[in-house]
């Protein structure tokens, strides 16, 4: 066998084994690392909605690393809301499950603006990078707006 033969062999194995293991995870869990994950994110924007807002000075080397931070933070969560996580005590709303595909639509808006703002960042252009982040804010918003219990 060739090595990228049993390269590829071995990625399929431990593809199955991940999968496999996901599907053990306990609900609890499932909820509290979606949480966690939801929290960061709320940590490394809100910095950023305060510099688009004019209420902290703007700082380009925070934004910079905030939005790589939220790059990846905003494809976290999404796997956490596993059906079995329907009845456990969260903030999230049935919708989630009633209404997947305008939930996957949400959180891949999430996903888009996020990366985008990592994209704009590195231009240095203040301008673009707050208008950016109200596009994010947007689509968090959006979601929480549809699937989440207000607070």
């Amino acid at each position: 066998m060739k090595r990228s033969g049993a390269a590829a062999v071995v990625a399929l194995a431990l593809g199955a084994l991940a999968g496999a293991a996901l599907a053990q995870v306990k609900p609890e869990l499932l909820v509290k690392q979606r949480q966690s994950v939801m929290t960061l994110q709320g940590k490394y924007f809100g910095p950023l909605a305060a510099m688009a807002q004019g209420k902290v000075p703007y700082n380009a080397d925070i934004v910079k690393r905030n939005a790589a931070f939220l790059d990846n933070l905003t494809r976290m969560p999404w796997d956490t809301f596993d059906p079995s996580t329907k009845d456990m005590k969260s903030n999230a709303l049935p919708a989630i499950w009633e209404q997947p595909d305008k939930f996957k639509e949400a959180a891949s808006r999430l996903e888009n603006e996020a990366q985008k703002l990592y994209q704009v960042s590195q231009s240095g252009d203040e301008n673009a990078v707050k208008a950016q982040i109200g596009a994010v804010g947007k689509a968090c918003g959006g979601c929480h707006e549809s699937f989440r219990q207000k607070q």
